[in-house]
Formats: structure tokens, C-alpha cells, sequence
């Protein structure tokens, strides 16, 4: 689901999955024949008791990067994949042969995926709206899950999540890899370090001009191949329209949070990591659909304003439009009163208040894809058992941030967070959006509220 990457030569770039909504037809990362050959014969050498097998439920675009992922690792294999549309199972089907050299057993229900003995780990890769339910049903299942960001499709749901990992004791990793970059590292130690002084101001941008315009077809009837009834599941049900499908389902709030949530997690999970887990004091936002015309209904720009205690944190969106800060289309800002660090997937940079000198500019190293590093790391921990890097406190912590921002926004009124209760105080709004709203006969284990 998440959506990455700028295709060209392995590693694989984010930006080409983030791009297009041509991704789906993406095959994954771009590995030449030798890399393919040496992957399958690392594999077939890997003793099966060493082996994890990952049955992954949603065979969209970010799918095809985090299996391929996932097959960098010899003791990774796939025996089974699950989609609701025959034509996006058959794409991954073929990358599995490709990478593994055997077709995977292929089903359209992901609880069969959750059923079977032969499956050690789950990777869900569906939209927002199905991250739940195959999470927490794994988590029952005994399964280990690398789910993709956001934790939920809203508060509720992430806190659902984290209790049943907890309840099952699962290793679970949400899929923000940026928390496995070793350059977004360096950044947050020096800002933890002290060196940059009192950090008052925290930023962060995504400025995209290829998101938006997705026009306005007229409702129509699924294409051939897709159980459209099963892809709605919990959500309402609603006539199929091919702009609340597959990619841009991100741009409904049926399934998803637009950018809010889809890059803000991201960028906030980078902002808080470097200024801790207190909760912000109040939470508002504001903007609209001010360059877009079509049926999308999450804003195409959109600025949230985090009051911290201690800070202030802005985030800040807008599609059609790529010229962000410092002529950056995305990055996150720390400024402190000896001076400004600005990082992104690029590297990071330090740059000294000047009537100061008590800093010397610096350059960070360039950023890497981290998502090898991620992946890595959560297969480490599925042996060790151990809390991955992006576990379920944390990921639910980061995405509730960015929940925060649209409850704001659809409320149109400020946010007054009570942590302990995850209740929006004296906004009734609000607060209905935190918990989970289900169609039936889906519904919600662990939840905190009634549907």
C-alpha cells in the first residue's frame, strides 16, 4: 500500500512507486539476470528449518517492492499470495516465479492466507482500510506480520493492533523504513545530542506535483476478475468507480487519510523520533481542495500545526505542486537556536545560526533505501524475538500524530488529545472519527468503543 518509488537501477528507488498510479503494472525492482540467479540459487541452498515463508495479502504496487525486499534474503519464500482482482495476483504471481522459481498458490480470501501451516509471517500490503482485520487475525493465528503504513485506517484501529500483538505476543513491524535509515540516524542522534541547541520549531513538507487531477469517470461496474464486495469489506458500501480503486483509493476517506496520513507518517515518524513521545497539547488544521478538480475528497492542501509542550510542529502538504522548502519537494527541519538541520531521503545537512558560531556546517552521508534495512531487520527479530525497530508502540504513536491532523481538518476545530483515554475531549466530531466504523458482519476485535 504505501506509496513509493522512482523507477530505475536497483536499489529500489521510492519515488517511481510514489509517482504513478501505473505502479501496479511496476514487476518490482529492477534486478538484472545474474542478481535474479544468484537470489534463487542463495534460496535453494537455505535448509527449510531456516526458512520463513511470508504468505502476502494485497498484490498492489508496493507489494511487488516489499516482497522483492523480502526475497533479498535467502531464507524468505512465498508459498501463497492473495488479491481480490485476478489481474494484480497474476503480475505478483509471476514475480514470485521469477524470484523463487516456483508459481505460488494464489486466493482471493485472506483468511485462507492466515489459515495455512506452511505460513510463518504475514505481509499485508492492502489499502488502509484493510489493515486491520488481517493483522489482528494473524496475530490470533500465531503469525508474525510486517504490515504497511498507516498502523489503521484510524485511531481505533491501531490501538487494536497493538493490543492484539501484545495479547498473542507477535513480532509486528509497521512499514515506515525510514526508521531504518541509517542517514535519518545520524540526523536525529545530532538533534538528540544537544549540539543543535533548544529545538523550538519541527517541519515537515511534502510537496508532490505528480499527485492530483484524477478526474471525474462515472460509476461503473468492477472489472472482470475483481471481488469488489470483498475489496470494500469493512468500508460502506458504495457503487464501484474506478478512481476509489486500487492506487488512488488513498484519496477517499472511506479508505484511507490522503496525505495526511500516506506521507505524514513518514515525515512525522522522523520528527517524533527525534523529539520523543509526548503527546502535542492541541492539534489544528486547515485548507481544502484549492487546485484540484475532481471526485478525490482528502485536500490537496492541507497545513496541521502540532502544540507541543516543550515545540512546534507543522506538517504541511499539497499535490500539483513540487517546489517545497529549499526547493525540496519533501524534508523534514529542526530548527534550534545554534542552528537548522534539514534531512530527507537525499542525506541531511547542518547549517549554523550565523551571529552564533558555535557550529560548523556539515554535510551528512547520502541517504540509501532503507527498506532492505527494515525488512532486514524485522526478519532479525522474527528469529530473536526481540521488538523490531517500527513496532507496534511506536507505529501506533506515529500514526495516531498523523490521525490527529485530520481529525482536526474534518472537524474544523482544534484537537484536545487525552493520551490515556485516546479520546478527542469536548469535540464530538472528533472524537466519532477516532473509532472504527464498520460495515457488516465485519467487526473490529480489541476495539476500544462500539462500532
Amino acid at each position: 500500500m504505501d506509496t513509493e518509488e522512482k523507477q530505475g537501477k536497483a536499489p529500489i528507488s521510492r519515488r517511481f512507486f510514489l509517482q504513478h498510479s501505473a505502479l501496479a503494472m511496476a514487476a518490482g525492482p529492477v534486478l538484472s539476470a545474474a542478481t535474479l540467479a544468484q537470489a534463487r540459487r542463495a534460496a535453494a541452498q537455505t535448509p527449510p528449518s531456516e526458512k520463513v515463508r511470508v504468505g502476502l495479502i494485497g498484490c498492489g504496487g508496493i507489494s511487488k517492492a516489499d516482497l522483492s525486499t523480502f526475497f533479498l534474503n535467502p531464507e524468505v519464500d512465498c508459498p501463497v499470495i492473495c488479491d481480490i482482482d485476478d489481474a494484480m495476483i497474476a503480475q505478483v504471481a509471476r514475480l514470485v516465479e521469477a524470484q523463487r522459481g516456483h508459481a505460488p498458490d494464489t486466493v482471493k480470501d485472506f483468511r485462507r492466507v492466515i489459515d495455512r501451516s506452511d505460513v510463518d509471517v504475514v505481509l499485508v500490503a492492502t489499502p488502509d482500510h484493510w489493515h486491520a482485520l488481517p493483522t489482528i487475525y494473524a496475530c490470533q493465528a500465531g503469525k508474525d506480520v510486517y504490515v504497511e503504513k498507516p498502523l489503521g485506517m484510524c485511531i481505533d484501529e491501531g490501538r487494536a493492533m497493538l493490543e492484539a500483538a501484545r495479547a498473542n505476543q507477535r513480532i509486528v513491524q509497521m512499514g515506515t523504513q525510514w526508521r531504518s535509515g541509517t542517514h535519518y540516524r545520524e540526523a536525529v542522534e545530532f538533534v538528540r545530542s544537544g549540539k543543535l541547541g533548544k529545538v523550538r520549531m519541527v517541519r515537515a513538507w511534502a510537496y508532490l506535483d505528480w499527485v492530483g487531477g484524477i478526474g471525474n469517470p462515472p460509476d461503473s461496474d468492477p472489472p472482470p476478475g475483481v471481488d469488489y464486495d470483498m475489496w470494500l469489506g469493512p468500508a460502506p458500501k458504495r457503487p464501484f468507480n474506478p478512481n476509489r480503486f486500487h492506487f488512488n483509493f488513498r484519496w477517499f476517506w472511506d479508505y484511507a487519510g490522503g496525505l495526511m496520513t500516506d506521507w505524514g507518517v513518514h515525515l512525522l515518524n522522523i520528527c517524533l523520533w527525534a523529539m520523543g513521545t509526548e503527546p502535542p497539547v492541541r492539534v489544528s488544521s486547515m485548507g481544502g481542495k484549492r487546485v484540484t478538480d475532481d471526485n478525490s475528497e482528502t485536500p490537496d492542501t492541507q497545513a496541521t500545526v502540532y502544540d507541543f509542550p516543550e515545540y512546534t510542529l507543522i506538517f504541511e502538504h499539497q499535490t500539483l505542486g513540487g517546489i517545497g522548502p529549499g526547493n525540496k519537494p519533501h524534508g523534514m527541519l529542526f530548527s534550534g537556536s545554534e542552528g537548522t538541520l534539514i534531512v530527507d531521503e537525499g542525506g541531511w545537512e547542518l547549517t549554523p545560526e550565523p551571529k552564533k558560531k558555535t557550529l560548523e556546517a556539515i554535510k551528512g552521508a547520502p541517504g540509501r533505501d532503507a527498506r532492505p534495512a527494515h525488512v532486514r531487520n524485522f526478519l532479525e527479530c522474527v528469529k530473536s524475538r526481540e521488538q523490531p525497530v517500527e513496532n507496534l508502540e511506536i507505529g501506533h504513536y506515529v500514526s495516531t500524530i498523523a490521525h490527529l491532523g485530520n481529525l482536526a481538518f474534518r472537524s474544523r476545530s482544534e484537537v484536545h488529545w487525552d493520551v490515556e483515554n485516546e479520546r478527542a475531549g469536548g469535540n464530538p466530531e472528533a472524537d466519532r472519527l477516532v473509532g472504527a466504523h464498520y460495515r457488516a458482519p465485519w467487526t473490529l476485535p480489541y476495539a476500544r468503543r462500539p462500532a
